[in-house]
């Protein structure tokens, strides 16, 4: 965030969309608001010397658009949050915005004050968007089946080695609400470096690929709950 604002870019190519949400955004605090309709060249010069802290992609476009936009964006602000809004959610589309990096995927449903506090989440580098794994089983399958799969072919071998520790467990669910190492860290008042080390042990045990990948696994084994 620069000067303690929250910086956000929206697109989409539905005016009365992007520009609802910006006369929404522009009355919360801190925060500064920018909407853009086309992607070009531009644009993602602009977007760059803008450097925002969120982007919010409308998922409504022709194709998969809206994720190749999320890609693109990632590429070039690989610390950007993205938040993917919808029409229509749908499993599939979750899992999508999962493998896009998305750190929240919501309805367009939502209401400004959620959208508000959802934007103010993933500008703390939190990943709203693991929450949804819960009410989503076959979401989570899918990740856990693809995640499975890049394990067999990097040689993976079984799923547990061995089991997580009270402390690794405590941890897990932190990861699993979205929070970073630094926030879990500040909570559970210890250093940084060792919840890294947790973190570590918690991959290996779990014969995990990544963290989203250990949160699917600890979910469906009933090792971890989201509140």
């Amino acid at each position: 965030m620069s000067e303690n604002k929250t910086v956000v870019v929206i697109f989409s190519q539905q005016s009365l969309f992007r520009e609802g949400i910006e006369h929404s955004l522009h009355s919360v605090d801190n925060m500064e608001i920018s909407g853009f309709s086309v992607v070009d060249e531009g644009v993602m010069s602009k977007i760059d010397s803008l450097a925002p802290d969120v982007a919010i992609i409308d998922l409504d476009v022709p194709s998969d658009s809206g994720f190749t936009l999320a890609q693109r964006i990632k590429q070039l602000l690989p610390s950007i949050g993205i938040v993917a809004l919808t029409s229509n959610p749908s499993d599939e589309q979750l899992f999508q915005a999962l493998k896009g990096q998305a750190s929240a995927y919501n309805s367009k449903e939502i209401t400004a004050n959620e959208l508000a506090v959802v934007i103010k989440r993933v500008a703390a580098g939190e990943h709203p968007i693991n929450e949804g794994l819960l009410n989503r089983p076959s979401v989570a399958d899918q990740v856990l089946q693809q995640f499975q799969e890049l394990s067999r072919r990097n040689g993976g071998t079984d799923r547990f080695i061995s089991p997580l520790t009270t402390r690794e467990t405590e941890i897990l669910s932190y990861i699993a609400r979205g929070l970073l190492n630094k926030q879990i860290a500040a909570t559970l008042g210890i250093s940084e470096q060792t919840i890294k080390n947790h973190v570590t042990s918690i991959l290996r045990k779990l014969n995990a690929n990544a963290r989203t990948e250990a949160v699917v696994v600890a979910i469906k084994q009933g090792l971890i709950t989201i509140q």
